[in-house]
């Protein structure tokens, strides 16, 4: 599979069809998924993998990984009506080598070789994306993870505070389609990290 076809197959997989605000459900743009996980897999970060996609919301992550030759995928969601649509997504994934798991993130504890997350950003609740970057880095000892690019600064701060260290950074204008009140553009866009960051020596 290119990233062409990853992204294409991405593309195609369902939504929200309505958001919970507070959880700041907002889907994984294709292409940029694409981008983080065909690097994922050049970086031997996949293939043969063992991963969980934490807050895996419809799976777009966890789907990418499982295309891309993951191992196994744990998709953890405490949002039934997300996993409805993840259930659906995942008529696109050929071998049953993953588990949904209906729990909040605290309840997990298996450990896994990667995790990859695209949490809420804390806009509606602080230092949301914080709880999910604790809780992957004791899970496993490289973690993938979306943050807001205006937080860097103290992503990284806490990233070393975790014994981690951060091996590569992204950055993307993620785009939001119109979906909360609060929007006032089809599409929002919002400048969007994503950390590589593995356990420090």
């Amino acid at each position: 599979m290119t990233k062409k076809e990853l992204a294409i197959t991405l593309s195609r997989l369902d939504i929200f069809s309505s958001v919970e605000i507070k959880s700041e459900q907002y889907p994984t743009d294709s292409e940029i998924a694409a981008d983080i996980l065909w690097f994922a897999s050049l970086n031997d970060d996949i293939e043969g993998k063992i991963i969980a996609d934490l807050g895996a919301g419809t799976g777009i992550l966890g789907i990418g990984c499982l295309l891309m030759g993951a191992k196994k995928v744990f998709f953890v969601e405490k949002d039934k009506e997300a996993i409805k649509v993840l259930e659906k997504n995942l008529k696109y994934v050929d071998k049953n080598n993953f588990e949904i798991i209906n729990s909040d993130i605290t309840y997990f504890n298996k450990k896994v070789d990667v995790v990859v997350q695209n949490p809420p950003f804390g806009t509606k609740k602080k230092h949301a994306d914080i709880r999910f970057l604790e809780k992957a880095t004791t899970l496993s000892n490289i973690v993938y993870s979306f943050h807001k690019s205006e937080t860097k600064n103290f992503i990284d701060k806490k990233i070393e505070d975790l014994n981690f260290k951060m091996t590569h950074y992204f950055e993307f204008d993620f785009p939001i389609k119109h979906s909360m009140k609060h929007h006032r553009k089809k599409i929002e866009r919002i400048r969007v990290g994503c950390w590589r960051t593995s356990k420090a020596d």
